[in-house]
């Protein structure tokens, strides 16, 4: 007979080295070592895009309304999680509180696939974040180019639209202005 296997508790994120990042789901730990390159980028530049969103409302260079952050600790019961990026709006959460991390779900939530992640954000992680009802939910593959948009609706994630390449788009929830996806894209040879 097997032993039973120990939960992880939030304790065991401190026996962590330093360059992975650990998240718990479903009491397992998981660790995932820092982005390569693509996804970095591509984390930055959405930040750097929705930079406008981020903000008090009229903020310089966009609609503001939002708070967007990068790498936001989210407890969810037992559960922590860790997306690249995760916006709440003002209407939700007025001021940005003083904590180490969050228990009010985000209405938005950003993941950057990397080969090592991509499983876990899309089989592990995006239910807990229509349980927790995150409205919005988009998922980047940098190395395909392409950004899969979700709304949960009904406590289930519907594809609202897709997109790809260079293509500039409105893209829920932040329709006010068009996004250029290839700002997000490492440059492939040559390209400038």
């Amino acid at each position: 007979m097997k032993p039973a296997k120990r939960r992880a508790v939030y304790a065991d994120l401190y026996d962590l080295p330093e360059h992975v990042l650990g998240e718990i789901i479903d009491g397992e730990l998981y660790a995932s070592p820092r982005p390569a390159s693509p996804h970095a980028f591509a984390t930055s530049a959405l930040g750097q895009d929705l930079g406008g969103w981020s903000g008090l409302p009229g903020s310089r260079g966009g609609p503001g309304g939002w708070w967007i952050l990068f790498e936001p600790e989210l407890h969810f019961g037992d559960d922590v999680l860790v997306p690249d990026l995760a916006g709440w709006r003002h209407a939700r959460m007025p001021i940005v509180p003083n904590v180490a991390y969050f228990e009010l779900a985000p209405d938005w939530i950003c993941e950057v696939m990397s080969p090592s992640t991509g499983r876990l954000d899309r089989v592990r992680k995006m239910p807990i974040y229509a349980r927790e009802g995150c409205a919005h939910l988009w998922l980047v593959d940098p190395v395909l180019r392409t950004l899969e948009v979700y709304a949960l609706n009904e406590g289930r994630w519907v594809v609202a639209s897709t997109h790809g390449g260079a293509e500039s788009a409105r893209i829920a929830p932040f329709e006010e202005a068009p996004l250029a996806l290839a700002r997000w894209w490492l440059p492939e040879n040559g390209e400038r």
